[in-house]
């Protein structure tokens, strides 16, 4: 029932870019890129965080591979149908060998599917893509047929984010394996050379692999976390292309004639999450005093109104981010599947925030604390540096933490902070990635609300979600997806506040293929004078 071709137009592409390189030897056969944001872990199901899952697509294919503007092309599986409303069927792509040597079959897939949702002191389980999975089997060595416990129409898309592992590699293997290369052997266009946690990463190409042959003999990942850094090491020729140029340093980038910049609107919202799952006191907010508040503001919804509304989205759009970022009162761009456009960018409006304060019962205020990575996003302390500055302007007197994102990921996922500056990349293209993993009540079980990190909890809006998510017909189930965004709104499920735009910078002749899910692939690298 789709009419892919067996070569992805991701994959076409890619063999197009390589061409003039073939021709060229004089274009160095080496690729160093300049990463923002930390790897954490090499194993690919370990947390599911952009930088992690970026790197992954090096070394471990996914079935699915979502293409630069986030629609899903063929990767290890060639077609995908669905047999019956709860049963899928997937041809999987022949001839596919590990790095190992050894045949890559649907048994893998069913060893993967198995372990992603369960890996040890995950801080961000993967569960939610393989929430409705109930049943995988392998009718012959190359296809698989999934059974889901109600209708699944996003599932190609949500298969896209689980890297394939090896049965006879994985079923042995811990995260200490990936990470130390052990265990590293997967079927992608890459083998893992070397890895130096929050330093630099190294892979070596893989000659057997299936796809279009890779150029770069080897790439160096460096991280990078100082956008200052990152553009002097561009600039001096250390590396040759960088993630997230800092927007203050676009201007002369732009002017630099060796230089290109390439970019892309993405799918990344930055946003505000609030304790909601503690009903007492919660750490760290207090009165004006510094004394505990016996009862937790954040569920008054007053409270949470209040907290949006004297938020300026504009001017950090405008002036921390310097442009590179548009205001939102949603988590997806307009157009976007769900995107609601009744659901307005709110106003700033500092009157009747402290107004709703009052109302409350706070109208003098209390003190907060926004966590924060310092490390992630662009400009990601700054912003909350800047929210604390306009909270504080209503009364509510607030401090910023910010610290590495490896410390804020496992002190997020023990549920450790009150409030917390969050994001999120919908790299489906749709509203239902934040409505499944961010507003969903968490659910181990069930694998729903997985990175619901601060138990946001509304059962009737539960029940809107998983309507929309089983909804086989793309036309009602955009509407009911629109209307979930509504009422989780509303609702002040949590604050948006900016969408991310993506930006690449290269030194002259490469060429990047820019990508609304902001990953940075040597794949994607080109050349072209």
């Amino acid at each position: 029932m789709n009419a892919f071709r067996p070569m992805s137009a991701w994959a076409a592409a890619a063999w197009l870019a390589a061409l003039p390189m073939l021709a060229s030897p004089a274009i160095a056969a080496d690729l160093r890129i300049g990463l923002s944001a930390p790897v954490t872990s090499i194993d690919p199901h370990f947390a599911n965080a952009a930088p992690n899952s970026s790197f992954a697509r090096h070394v471990f294919d996914t079935l699915v591979m979502r293409g630069p503007d986030g629609r899903p092309t063929p990767h290890l599986a060639l077609s995908w149908t669905p047999v019956e409303e709860n049963l899928w069927e997937f041809k999987l792509r022949p001839g596919v060998t590990w790095h190992d040597g050894k045949p890559f079959t649907a048994d893998d897939v069913i060893f993967t599917f198995g372990r992603a949702p369960s890996v040890p002191n995950s801080p961000a389980s993967f569960g939610g893509s393989l929430r409705t999975v109930t049943k995988v089997e392998a009718v012959d060595p190359l296809t698989l047929r999934i059974t889901t416990s109600a209708p699944t129409p996003n599932l190609p898309i949500d298969l896209a984010a689980i890297a394939i592992i090896s049965r006879h590699v994985g079923e042995s293997a811990t995260t200490a394996d990936y990470n130390s290369g052990k265990a590293a052997i997967g079927t992608g266009p890459y083998r893992f050379s070397s890895y130096s946690s929050g330093s630099s990463i190294a892979v070596e190409r893989n000659a057997a692999w299936w796809g279009p042959k890779q150029e770069w003999d080897r790439v160096d990942f460096r991280i990078i976390p100082s956008p200052a850094a990152r553009t002097a090491a561009l600039l001096s020729g250390d590396v040759d292309l960088i993630a997230n140029p800092s927007a203050s340093d676009l201007p002369r980038l732009r002017g630099e004639a060796n230089l290109r910049i390439f970019e892309r609107p993405s799918a990344r919202s930055l946003f505000l999450s609030l304790d909601m799952e503690r009903t007492g006191a919660t750490p760290f907010i207090t009165d004006n005093d510094g004394k505990p508040l016996p009862k937790n503001p954040l569920l008054d919804l007053r409270v949470r109104q209040a907290l949006s509304l004297a938020i300026a989205r504009q001017g950090l759009a405008e002036r921390v981010m310097q442009g590179m970022a548009e205001p939102t009162g949603q988590w997806m761009p307009p157009g976007a599947f769900g995107y609601n456009a009744n659901v307005a960018v709110p106003t700033q409006d500092l009157a009747r925030a402290r107004a709703l304060l009052a109302e409350a019962g706070y109208p003098q205020g209390f003190k907060v604390t926004i966590h924060a990575s310092n490390d992630r996003y662009p400009n990601d302390a700054q912003t909350a540096q800047a929210v604390a500055q306009m909270w504080t302007r209503i009364g509510v007197a607030t401090t910023v933490e910010a610290m590495p994102f490896s410390t804020y990921l496992t002190r997020l996922s023990r549920q450790e902070f009150s409030v917390v500056q969050n994001s999120w990349g919908s790299t489906t293209a749709e509203a239902g990635s934040v409505l499944l993993n961010i507003i969903h009540s968490f659910d181990a079980p069930r694998r729903l609300g997985a990175s619901n990190d601060t138990r946001y909890h509304n059962p009737a809006l539960d029940t809107q979600i998983e309507e929309a998510l089983s909804t086989m017909d793309a036309g009602q189930r955009e509407q009911r997806l629109a209307a979930a965004v509504a009422v989780s709104m509303q609702d002040v499920a949590f604050i948006p506040m900016i969408m991310y735009k993506n930006a690449w910078a290269v030194r002259r002749p490469l060429t990047y293929e820019p990508r609304m899910d902001e990953a940075t692939l040597a794949m994607g690298v080109g050349r072209s004078e």
